[in-house]
C-alpha cells in the first residue's frame, strides 16, 4: 500500500467518525445556521429603543421642539419627563434611562436670540459603552437642529463638517458582523474538530492502532488535518451564502483570494489543535484546552474591541494571534476588495504561524509515539 493509499484510508475514517451518526452530522451544521442568526442581531454595538429623561425648565417653542426631535430619532423610543434635578438623577440611577438632559430655563431665549445655550447631559456611566455611542447620537441630533435654526434666521454657519463613511455609508452593523463571523466560526470547527481527534483515538483505544500501523507521525497529522480544514471551508461557505443572499452585505472582492488565506488560517488552527490534541488524554481536557486558545484569540482579533485600543504591548502580542490577521482578511476582501498585495501581507504572518504551530504539533507527536 503506496503512502496516498494510506492516507486516503485515514482521512476516509476520520470523515466517518465525523458523519457517521446524526448527531454528529448535525453538529457541523446548527451551531453555524444559529450563530449565523442570533449574531447578527446579538453582538451589536449599536443603541437602539434607549430611553431618556428630560428636564425641561424652559418650556419655550426651541426646548419643546428640539424634544420632539429626540423624540423622532430611531435611538430613543422612550422619553422620560422629569420635574427636578433630583428626579433627574433618581432617573439614572434606577438605570431607568440611559441619558439625562438638563435644558436651563433660557434655552429658548437665548436660542432666539441667536446666543449659545448649554445643554447638560448626565450619562449612565455603568454602560459606559452603549451611553457614549448613544451621547453621539443625541448630539447628532442637537447639531442639526441648531443647523436647521441658523438657517430659517438666515445665519450662514463658518464651517461644517460633512462625513462621509467609506466601505458601508449607512453603518450597517451586519456589514461588520457577518464577515467577522466567518472568521470566528471556522476558527471554533476547525478547532474543535481537531482538537478532540486524537483524544478520541485515546478514549476509544485506537490511536494505539495507529501507532503501530505503518503511518508515521506526521501521516497521521495530515490525515486529521485534513477533515478539519474541510470542515472550516465548509462552514464559512455556508456563513457566505448567508451573508450575500439573506443579510444583503455585498461581497465585493476576489472569491479565490479569500479562500486561499483561509487554506493557511486553517492549518494555523490545525497546528494549534493538533497540539492541545497532542498533550490531552481525553476528549473532556482537549475541549477545555481549545476554550482556553479561543476566548484570547477571539478577544485580541480586533472582532470585539480594535486592536489599536489595546496597549502596545498587547498589540505586538496580537501578531502571533492567527484570528486577527484572518479577521482583517475577511473584511478587506468582503467590503473593500483588498488588492492582492494587501491579501498577501496578511497571508504571510499565517503561514509563518501555521508552519510553528504545524511543526510544534509534529514534535509534540514525535515525543509521544517515541
Amino acid at each position: 500500500m503506496n503512502v496516498l493509499s494510506r492516507l486516503d484510508a485515514l482521512v476516509r475514517k476520520e470523515f466517518q467518525s465525523l458523519l457517521s451518526t446524526k448527531s454528529g452530522r448535525l453538529l457541523l451544521i446548527v451551531p453555524v445556521i444559529i450563530q449565523t442568526a442570533l449574531f447578527p442581531f446579538a453582538a451589536t454595538l449599536e443603541v437602539k429603543n434607549a430611553s431618556l429623561a428630560v428636564c425641561n425648565e424652559d418650556r419655550g417653542r426651541a426646548s419643546v421642539e428640539m424634544m420632539q426631535r429626540f423624540a423622532a430619532s430611531g435611538a430613543f423610543t422612550r422619553i422620560i419627563p422629569v420635574w427636578s434635578a433630583a428626579q433627574l438623577g433618581e432617573a439614572i440611577d434606577t438605570r431607568e434611562a440611559m441619558l439625562a438632559v438638563h435644558i436651563p430655563a433660557d434655552f429658548s431665549r437665548k436660542i432666539a436670540a441667536g446666543e449659545t445655550s448649554p445643554v447638560q447631559v448626565i450619562l449612565d456611566g455603568r454602560r459606559s459603552n452603549s451611553s457614549q455611542i448613544a451621547l453621539s447620537y443625541l448630539q447628532s441630533v442637537l447639531d442639526v437642529y441648531l443647523k436647521d435654526r441658523a438657517g430659517a434666521a438666515g445665519r450662514v454657519l463658518p464651517s461644517e463638517i460633512v462625513a462621509r463613511n467609506g466601505f458601508v455609508p449607512n453603518l450597517e452593523y451586519t456589514y461588520f458582523i457577518l464577515p467577522s463571523l466567518v472568521a470566528i466560526i471556522t476558527t471554533i470547527g476547525s478547532l474543535i474538530v481537531t482538537a478532540l481527534s486524537v483524544a478520541r483515538e485515546r478514549e476509544q483505544g485506537t490511536f494505539e492502532q495507529l501507532l503501530v500501523s505503518p503511518l508515521s507521525p506526521e501521516m497521521i497529522m495530515l490525515g486529521k488535518a485534513v477533515p478539519a480544514v474541510a470542515v472550516g471551508f465548509f462552514q464559512a461557505t455556508l456563513i457566505l451564502i448567508a451573508a450575500v443572499c439573506i443579510y444583503d452585505v455585498p461581497f465585493r472582492g476576489n472569491l479565490a483570494l479569500l479562500y486561499g488565506a483561509m487554506f493557511f488560517y486553517a492549518l494555523a488552527l490545525v497546528g494549534v489543535g493538533l497540539f492541545i490534541s497532542s498533550i490531552s488524554k481525553t476528549q473532556q481536557q482537549a475541549f477545555l484546552g481549545a476554550f482556553v486558545f479561543m476566548v484570547p484569540a477571539i478577544l485580541l482579533s480586533g472582532y470585539t474591541a480594535p486592536v489599536e485600543n489595546m496597549p502596545l504591548w498587547l498589540q505586538h502580542l496580537t501578531w502571533v494571534n492567527p484570528v486577527r490577521h484572518f479577521v482583517e482578511v475577511v473584511k478587506g476582501v468582503f467590503l473593500k476588495d483588498a488588492s492582492f498585495g494587501r491579501v498577501l501581507g496578511l497571508v504571510l504572518p499565517l503561514v509563518v504561524i501555521s508552519s510553528a504551530t504545524l511543526s510544534l504539533a509534529a514534535l509534540m507527536f514525535r515525543r509521544k509515539t517515541a
